[in-house]
């Protein structure tokens, strides 16, 4: 596949090439490592790589609105089965998680394939992506920029047209101040509307929200119509939609009562 053809095409217009079986999963896994070996040794961007690991799922029966799409998953909160969550920080061991994340999960069954993690500052504390740990990261569009924070390596990934839609999330600004350093689609959705577990039910009162960064509307919105929902053990949820996010209700909206 093509670089322009790959990095101009969002996550269901990858989707789509593979439903019609113009390109194989496998190959779209493979041009995003292609991307990350050019490119992250200027943005360093991605700090971990599960290139067999991502292979095999890329050949597994996927299913979903993004089956054969890769992504990548941010080294907070994001926790893989068998990789490193660090936060961060020289502080916390890269021990292999023993568990996927409930948004993981759902990312997975949306039929994406996580193929690696993003940078981050420590513990995500920071409006900018430059933790000792990992190294600073780099905005695509100008190396001497910042890519904001602290999705900051999430954000440097897609913009760079390494995968189409990374995985974010946000406190104080973590999805949408990279979103906007990077030239991205960045929605902090509402309290309660995805998941935080199976370890965390609540951060902050519900201050974090967890998604996606994405160059298009309708990705931001597919991926939500995918993972919104409560699990079990929330201690609040938000009210699910009457529609689709992706495709909502036809007619103008209803006034307060």
């Amino acid at each position: 596949m093509g670089f322009a053809e790959y990095s101009n095409d969002d996550g269901l217009g990858l989707a789509e090439l593979v439903k019609k079986k113009e390109i194989e999963p496998a190959e779209l896994v493979e041009a995003a490592f292609e991307r990350i070996e050019r490119h992250n040794p200027q943005l360093n961007a991605v700090v971990f790589k599960a290139f067999e690991e991502a292979s095999a799922m890329a050949k597994a029966n996927l299913s979903g609105p993004f089956a054969g799409v890769p992504m990548l998953l941010k080294d907070i909160l994001g926790s893989k089965k068998g990789w490193p969550n660090r936060d961060g920080s020289r502080f916390v061991p890269a021990v292999p998680s023993p568990f996927d994340s409930t948004l993981v999960v759902r990312f997975q069954a949306a039929g994406l394939i996580p193929v690696g993690k993003t940078n981050v500052p420590e513990f995500g504390a920071l409006p900018f992506t430059e933790p000792k740990l990992y190294g600073p990261a780099r905005n695509p569009w100008n190396l001497s920029h910042s890519t904001g924070g602290s999705s900051g390596g999430s954000a440097a990934a897609v913009a760079a047209g390494i995968v189409p839609l990374a995985h974010a999330n946000d406190g104080g600004g973590s999805i949408r101040v990279p979103a906007s350093c990077c030239g991205l689609v960045g929605l902090k959705p509402t309290r309660g509307r995805n998941p935080l577990g199976p370890v965390i039910g609540d951060v902050m009162g519900g201050l974090v929200a967890e998604h996606v960064v994405s160059r298009s509307v309708r990705d931001t919105a597919a991926v939500l119509d995918a993972t919104a929902g409560p699990e079990i053990g929330d201690p609040y949820a938000a009210r699910l939609p009457p529609a689709h996010i992706l495709k909502p209700p036809k007619g103008s909206p209803k006034g307060f009562a």
